[in-house]
């Protein structure tokens, strides 16, 4: 996230708030596609982290981007931590342990989302092989420790820090060494919300699998496929996970507002300064718990935004929906991630065909799924399935969605061309991840320093 919300107006009942997440509500015709993507960055001379400052850093990047783009810095303190575009153009923002995120614009078809990572790439590139920097598209940090890697100066990942142990055993790992692929989607009233909600959660960990590429830690293999899907079946519970209610049929707005308030907060925000709020929920906070504490105690519209942008489900509402299931890859991954989701719940056919085929499955199915995933990506079963035949399906319902949608580029192809890369894993019935691990065997000698030349941007 490159920056968080100040908006003061008062916040005064769970109404509102219910409200607030209900006007994310739009008509089809208005759906747009967010695709976000975040990379290693790494020295070309000796595979190592580049640290926030200095010459050759991140904050160097951040700034040669901001005189490319001209876009507006955004500032923690005297720290520059990212850049924000003007309307519609997305943001640039930097990830605890210095991934290079962007978060693309609201753009209408997949077409516009493949080309916008294109030019990033290339502007990126332009600004860091001056300084010797590179960028690694995998989905976990193969390498580096958490010791060596380096941490960037903004203040809520401070706060984080100092929490993440507290709550579950991965939890740094996660914000230090993972990238991700994500896409946010719109949804047009409170049962289109509630369908693709209970879809997208069911299917999340087939993303995962389809998209595992994080077998290494500390210069190893690390026995699974998905180091990143495993970080996050312990990284923080209270606030991740696949959510229960969500598959219920009468599933809504207040139903997630209900959970979220019942969450420990990170921090609020007052006069640019973050004040730690890990020690009460949301809830709490409502009924005057920080009175005392912090001069303006009283919540904000801002505090809860920025509260949503803090929870961790594997499908996340705002006023929109966020699909965080997949690791980070290679540039046609970045594509390829969008498609597989727009055109599964962009198309009412396909929408509705995935509905029925995960009907029958149980919160206790899926549970079930996310955990052997990270193992076994594939080969892992869900209600009586193989993922693999499960992933086949979906993708076909996606194709089919895409075609539908029949936007076309100026070569006449529509986007199902962005679905090739899921295409070839079904084909072989192996992922990125296994394709790294037999490189490892093989031509790399089991030398781990090769994943940067084979893998990077």
């Amino acid at each position: 996230m490159a920056r968080d919300t100040t908006d003061h107006t008062p916040l005064t009942s769970v109404d509102e708030m219910v409200a607030y997440l209900a006007d994310g509500c739009k008509p089809r015709e208005a759906f747009r596609i967010g695709t976000e993507h975040e990379k290693f960055a790494f020295f070309r001379a000796d595979n190592s982290p580049v640290p926030y400052s200095g010459e050759a850093s991140i904050s160097a990047l951040l700034n040669g981007m901001q005189k490319k783009l001209g876009w507006e810095p955004i500032m923690d303190g005297e720290n520059i931590i990212g850049l924000a575009g003007g309307d519609g153009e997305g943001a640039i923002s930097i990830e605890p342990g210095g991934q290079f995120e962007l978060s693309g614009g609201a753009l209408e078809t997949l077409h516009e989302t493949c080309r916008e990572s294109n030019q990033h790439l290339s502007v990126l590139r332009d600004v860091a092989e001056p300084m010797g920097i590179r960028f690694l598209g995998i989905g976990g940090s193969p390498k580096w420790t958490l010791a060596e890697t380096p941490r960037m100066p903004k203040s809520r990942y401070e706060i984080m820090t100092r929490y993440m142990p507290k709550v579950g055993s991965q939890g740094l790992d996660m914000m230090y060494r993972t990238c991700t692929i994500q896409v946010n989607l719109d949804f047009s009233s409170e049962e289109d919300m509630r369908r693709k909600m209970r879809v997208s959660m069911k299917l999340q960990s087939v993303a995962t699998a389809l998209f595992a590429s994080s077998p290494f830690t500390d210069g190893k293999p690390n026995g699974l496929l998905s180091w990143r899907g495993d970080i996050w079946r312990d990284t923080d519970n209270a606030r991740a996970g696949a959510l229960p209610f969500a598959f219920n049929e009468t599933f809504g707005f207040a139903d997630y507002v209900e959970w979220a308030l019942d969450v420990p907060m990170y921090f609020v925000v007052r006069d640019g300064r973050y004040h730690d709020c890990t020690h009460v929920t949301f809830r709490q906070f409502m009924a005057g718990a920080l009175k005392g504490e912090i001069a303006d105690w009283e919540p904000t519209l801002g505090d809860w935004t920025n509260h949503l942008s803090t929870l961790f489900p594997d499908v996340r509402l705002k006023r929109f929906l966020e699909m965080r299931g997949a690791d980070g890859g290679p540039w046609r991954r970045i594509c390829a991630l969008p498609a597989f989701w727009v055109g599964l719940l962009y198309d009412d056919a396909s929408l509705a065909a995935a509905d029925d085929l995960t009907r029958n499955w149980t919160h206790a199915d899926v549970i079930a799924m996310r955990d052997a995933v990270p193992a076994k990506a594939l080969a892992a079963e869900v209600a009586g399935h193989s993922v693999l035949d499960v992933a086949r399906q979906v993708v076909d319902l996606s194709r089919a969605g895409l075609k539908a949608r029949a936007r076309l580029n100026s070569e006449g192809q529509d986007e199902s061309v962005f679905l090739a890369s899921l295409d070839e894993i079904l084909a072989k019935k192996t992922t990125l991840a296994e394709d790294m691990l037999a490189l490892y065997g093989g031509r790399w000698n089991r030398d781990i320093d090769h994943v940067f030349e084979d893998y990077q941007y």
